[in-house]
């Protein structure tokens, strides 16, 4: 999937708007899409869609639409008002860098930039309406009230509170698993999947994307800041709810051994196909950064 990622990185910032006259929202848009990162939503929109015999090209635009909601959902919840984090991929956050007012425009614009992506017809030449429209509204649905920003309310909501794991569960189905699960639908759309094909994807998605979010936790609890490339420990000070405060290191590495699992598993309708996908799950799971 190293082609994938190399895709990406071409791609990315050419999507974005451009002029001559150093517009700092313009900046502050590919600072925050230039950041780095794992790619790992973009890259899993185009190995769906390579596993359901589609054509990875065709879905390039829509991967990186996906990143995009993906960096402006980071530049967001590093405000003050929100984290409140001074460092986001080991550099200074958007906010920290150009200013509160300008980060929170600049997140905007991405999230609004990310449809005029996809729904640009010079972007999607030769694929069905149907798969258009599927791909625009799982990313839609996947960003908004019953996606990230649902799951972003309840973490907020749940700071210094004392909950259950079917409450933190329901948090980062929308706020981490919801995008990563868009994602997998999405390349499966493109490729005009069938049922059993976007249902084992979407399966596959919110598991992975849960064991990603529970090894999060544990990185935050664990790791140092240089490793994860912003202030290590931050959840725990601000109060957060996460997998560590509520279950303890122990038991939160074996929820997050069993959610890797369980995505391997929804994998099988691809055969071997989706080995790289096992590997990357597998990958994820042990990752230290």
């Amino acid at each position: 999937m190293e082609g994938h990622l190399a895709a990406v990185e071409r791609a990315l910032t050419s999507y974005l708007p451009k002029d001559d006259s150093q517009n700092t929202l313009y900046q502050i848009m590919e600072y925050a899409c230039a950041a780095g990162g794992k790619r790992l939503r973009p890259v899993l929109a185009l190995e769906f869609c390579r596993i359901c015999g589609g054509d990875v090209q065709k879905a390039l635009p829509f991967a990186c639409a996906v990143e995009m909601i993906h960096s402006y959902s980071l530049v967001h919840d590093d405000l003050p008002c929100m984290d409140n984090s001074p460092t986001r991929r080991g550099r200074p956050s958007a906010h920290a860098a150009y200013g509160e007012t300008m980060a929170l425009l600049a997140g905007d614009a991405l999230l609004n930039r990310a449809f005029e992506v996809i729904l640009n017809p010079e972007n999607r030449q030769g694929l069905p309406e149907k798969s258009v429209l599927l791909a625009a509204f799982a990313l839609a649905d996947a960003a908004g009230a019953q996606g990230m920003v649902g799951g972003q309310y309840l973490d907020l909501q749940s700071e210094c509170k004392s909950i259950d794991l079917y409450t933190l569960e329901r948090l980062q189905m929308g706020k981490t698993a919801a995008l990563i699960r868009a994602s997998c639908e999405i390349g499966c759309h493109i490729a005009g999947a069938d049922d059993e094909k976007l249902d084992a994807a979407r399966t596959f998605g919110t598991q992975l994307g849960l064991c990603f979010q529970i090894v999060d936790d544990i990185l935050d609890a664990t790791a140092t800041s240089e490793q994860i490339g912003k202030p290590a420990g931050s959840d725990g000070e601000s109060g957060k709810a996460t997998y560590v405060s509520l279950l303890g290191l122990e038991e939160a590495t074996g929820l997050a051994d069993k959610r890797s699992e369980m995505a391997i598993q929804a994998l099988a309708p691809f055969g071997g196909e989706a080995d790289g996908l096992r590997n990357l799950t597998r990958a994820l799971q042990r990752r230290k950064k």
